[in-house]
């Protein structure tokens, strides 16, 4: 059952072929065999989990489920769950339990999805290779000497192993996409808005979005329907009325308009990349889909813009962990200016603290003009780029990352060739847009690539049906590391 589609589990679920309990057994076990050397969750809660499992197979034989019920799922360590700590991979956070769930968390329990644990992440959400976790790296399932992807390199890793059938995960520059084509899962990030951010810890309030990470788009689309919807705690919640996005699935991509950004297909994109994304593009072709060469000449300034933004916005959102009401306080200091100094020297790793210290100095007198403005102004250009791209396509398709799954270690001496593997994502999150990536291939290595889509405004439906389609033709998504 680990290789099944979150269709194929709710079916058998129904049916009773299988039980919540034994299913949930099955990835628990396989959690404690494998996790020690993936080092993809951080929290694991047997117990609980069984409990759930068990209040789920009473609603199955009651009649009253959903889609998801009974289903085994894996949060990032982002969502805070009450009664389960939540750590967001700092010792800053390590021993937090928070009193009250996230509204992702939330819309789970309501559908009846089974909690299996908390997975690894960069600390904060802030990295791309998920080596700034407190708790270790996590390994990539294909590879162990190489990364993961982040910042949600956890899930992926977990969804990849076959250690959860589903995993949440939080994309504030590509830290959904980046990990699923690293990790060859599907991984979506959803419009800013559709997807409430109540509960979830703040790295750049912007820019964060929550969204599904798991095998197929089909996973993703049942996902998405119990994750979406109007959270009135949340100001930055849409109200707008519920979708099913399963409804366009299967519908024929015959005059889909595809997008190819000539920008994303020069220098910097290894050519084992490019031969698989292109090799995607021609597919799309046999399918019916038309190509149209768009441009976007001002998505080489997202790197910029958004280590200026993401920096700032961090700054303010993590000045409240300052060891007086929560998370971790030093143990000596001599007087409150000393033990805020001491608790956030202590707790914060050092690309926490090196994103802190940048969004302060780009906020700070002097220089908020000369960087933080013309950051948001070039972030406003961006976004014009995809309205006129948008007048000529449908959809917008190209690589997820400049390459396959590097080696552990190998960029953590140099935070901008780090920052530079998230090029081709960063843009969608400046411009809000809902992007996704899915498998299509293998590079280097033997290592997964991913196909990276961005759609217009709400266009999730579109999107999905657009990569579900492709998978029907294609089996990359449902390939697995030999683990």
């Amino acid at each position: 059952m680990i290789h099944a589609s979150l269709k194929q589990l709710s079916i058998a679920l129904a049916a009773r072929s299988v039980s919540s309990v034994e299913l949930t057994t099955q990835f628990l076990d396989r959690i404690d065999a494998l996790n020690p050397a993936l080092n993809a969750f951080i929290t694991v809660d047997r117990a609980a989990a069984l409990a759930q499992a068990a209040a789920a197979d009473a609603r199955l034989a009651q009649g009253d489920a959903s889609p998801l019920t009974g289903i085994p799922l894996a949060h990032k360590d982002i969502f805070v769950t009450r009664g389960l700590r939540t750590t967001c991979a700092s010792h800053m956070l390590e021993h937090y339990v928070s009193p009250f769930d996230a509204h992702v968390v939330e819309q789970f329990k309501a559908a009846g999805a089974v909690t299996l644990g908390k997975t690894n992440m960069d600390e904060f959400a802030m990295g791309s290779s998920n080596e700034t976790s407190f708790f270790g790296s996590v390994k990539n399932p294909w590879d162990t000497r190489a990364v993961p992807g982040g910042s949600s390199g956890g899930s992926a890793a977990a969804v990849a192993a076959r250690l959860a059938p589903m995993a949440t995960g939080t994309d504030t520059g590509g830290s959904i996409r980046q990990p699923a084509a690293l990790c060859g899962i599907s991984g979506l990030k959803p419009t800013y808005g559709v997807v409430s951010r109540y509960g979830m810890i703040a790295f750049a309030s912007s820019l964060d979005q929550g969204g599904p990470m798991a095998k197929s788009a089909e996973d993703l689309a049942l996902m998405l329907n119990a994750m979406a919807g109007f959270d009135a705690r949340d100001s930055t919640s849409l109200e707008r009325p519920k979708e099913d996005y399963t409804r366009d699935l299967e519908q024929p991509l015959a005059g889909l308009r595809v997008g190819v950004p000539k920008e994303h297909f020069g220098e910097g994109l290894n050519a084992d990349v490019a031969a698989a994304v292109e090799a995607a593009l021609a597919e799309y072709q046999k399918l019916g889909a038309q190509l149209v060469d768009i441009s976007l000449p001002n998505s080489r300034l997202s790197v910029p813009a958004y280590y200026v933004i993401a920096p700032a916005e961090a700054s303010s959102n993590l000045s409240r962990f300052d060891g007086v009401r929560y998370g971790h306080r030093a143990a000596e200091y001599t007087d409150l200016q000393d033990m805020y100094k001491k608790s956030r020297a202590e707790g914060f790793g050092a690309e926490v603290k090196r994103r802190i210290l940048i969004g302060t100095y780009v906020l700070s007198h002097g220089y908020y003009d000369a960087y933080y403005l013309k950051a948001q102004k070039l972030r406003r250009l961006i976004a014009q780029d995809f309205a006129r791209a948008f007048e000529s396509c449908d959809i917008i398709l190209g690589p997820t990352a400049p390459s396959v799954a590097f080696n552990l270690g190998e960029k953590s001496d140099d935070p901008v060739k780090m920052y530079l593997n998230d090029i081709y994502t960063i843009a969608a999150n400046l411009a809000g847009l809902p992007a996704m990536s899915i498998p299509c291939g293998f590079g280097a290595g033997g290592l997964p690539v991913g196909l990276h889509m961005v759609g217009n405004y709400f266009a999730e439906s579109r999107m999905l049906n657009a990569a579900h389609r492709y998978q029907r033709a294609t089996d990359w998504h449902t390939r697995a590391p030999s683990i």
